[in-house]
């Protein structure tokens, strides 16, 4: 060793690792291949749980069944404890787009674990005889099995998180509806008056198109339930002891706390990526929805002089550097820019899932960050648009009566009373006139007051 570095020594060479590095040659080498984004893998804190995870369920049956020492084995579940907690985030520096269907961020995992379980041995960071990272800890295994679990893991953690957060929103947008859930206004179809409604109304069904969601998140995530743990390379499980590859996914199961399932066909499983478009497209939905939600909230508080106006929106912010007094929508606008960075994702996961060739995908890491990145905005987003946005939306009262109570779209409760003709032909009238629709009802005759109040309800 020199001052400073360790010298390390793979098939390619010798390469200087920092001494105080928890990773090894490979990582070193994949932090010189791939300066690419600039994001790390240990930004994706569900990932290196889930490696950490996948890793200990391995080492458990691998030390089980006499494949690797006991007290090996015993230091690779500890280190594997330290990688899930968080604490060593760090030591995952490769970046998150990288060559080699993810081997990089596999042997990240490797190395780490590898030199902790070191250190619980007493051997210093780097004398892989006593621990070897792919002998010891990389037993049984490939990348090209380890990462797509790790992967569909990490997105179920995710998941959570959105969850969570989404049904937090929707329960925002219920009490906001219930809050409003007597005040009339004109509801709207292509911009124009159409028929009579509450805010309430609205906002409710904000809430019920988030709770649809939600469910439909579940039920996509389901998928990323069936992993390939024990295929090895190309889905035969060669390397991998048959009583390894019985017990591993069980393993995993019960470290995790999430019930996995072993994918049917291991070929297939290997480079099928079918359960990762399925979840992105779900996300693109979620996200999509939320955006049509923002850009509506944005549309009735415009103004708030000459716009709809109907709502307010809590002012966070100065709105201009010129115009003084202006206060910005900037809170639905940061979800609305959440929502076109999903749908670009999604294309990416597309484009990623059918260029894989032949028996792997090596675009997974692409796939991986994606849709990981996509959750975390998500997750964000909904969690901004509930408390700093939603919860102290209020609404222009008089402002909606006058326009329910003015609004030719009175015409249509009118209907069953006087026929399509007849209201057309006073709505027709009101407009030109100026009056209402019900006064012109009531003054000629066809409506009793009292009839028109209970149809405005105003």
């Amino acid at each position: 060793m020199t001052a400073g570095v360790r010298i390390e020594q793979d098939s390619l060479g010798t390469l200087a690792v920092p001494r105080s590095a928890l990773w090894g040659i490979h990582t070193e080498r994949a932090i010189l291949n791939f300066p690419i984004s600039g994001i790390q893998l240990g930004t994706h804190r569900h990932l290196v749980r889930a490696l950490a995870y996948v890793k200990k369920a391995a080492a458990l049956t691998n030390t089980e069944l006499c494949l690797i020492p006991a007290d090996i084995g015993h230091a690779i579940v500890a280190a594997c404890d330290t990688v899930a907690s968080g604490d060593v985030d760090h030591a995952f520096p490769v970046d998150v787009i990288q060559g080699g269907a993810g081997t990089s961020t596999n042997m990240n995992a490797n190395e780490v674990i590898a030199n902790l379980a070191l250190e619980a041995l007493g051997h210093p960071r780097g004398s892989y005889d006593a621990v070897d990272p792919i002998g010891h800890v990389n037993k049984c295994q490939s990348t090209n099995d380890v990462y797509p679990t790790a992967v569909r893991l990490a997105l179920v953690f995710a998941l959570e998180d959105l969850l969570e957060r989404l049904a937090l929103l929707s329960a925002a947008f219920a009490e906001r509806g219930r809050a409003f859930s007597s005040i009339p206004k004109v509801g709207r179809t292509q911009l124009q008056d159409a028929v009579p409604m509450t805010l309430g109304q609205e906002f409710a069904a904000f809430s019920v198109t988030l709770e649809e969601d939600r469910r439909r998140l579940r039920e996509a995530a389901a998928l990323l339930l069936e992993c390939s743990l024990g295929a090895t390379a190309i889905g035969t499980g060669i390397t991998a002891d048959p009583l390894y590859v019985e017990r591993v996914i069980d393993k995993l199961s019960a470290v995790s706390g999430v019930t996995l399932v072993r994918a049917h066909d291991f070929v297939e499983a290997t480079w099928d990526t079918g359960a990762f478009m399925t979840f992105s497209g779900a996300l693109k939905r979620t996200a999509i929805k939320l955006s049509k939600i923002c850009s509506d909230l944005r549309l009735l508080s415009s103004g708030p002089q000459t716009g709809l106006a109907e709502i307010r929106l809590p002012p966070r912010q100065a709105g201009s550097s010129i115009m003084p007094g202006k206060v910005n929508p900037v809170v639905p606008e940061v979800v609305n820019q959440i929502a076109f960075f999903v749908a670009g994702a999604d294309v990416t996961v597309t484009m990623a899932a059918e260029n894989g060739q032949l028996q792997l995908n090596a675009f997974e890491p692409a796939i991986a960050h994606a849709l990981l990145q996509s959750v975390s905005w998500l997750t964000n987003g909904a969690d901004v648009l509930r408390d700093l946005c939603v919860e102290g939306i209020e609404a222009n009262e008089p402002l909606l009566r006058s326009r329910a109570r003015a609004s030719t779209a009175q015409a249509t409760a009118l209907l069953p009373l006087l026929g399509y003709a007849v209201a057309a032909d006073l709505a027709h009238r009101a407009l030109a006139s100026g009056h209402s629709v019900m006064d012109l009802a009531v003054t000629e005759g066809l409506l009793l007051p009292g009839q028109a109040e209970a149809l405005m309800g105003v």
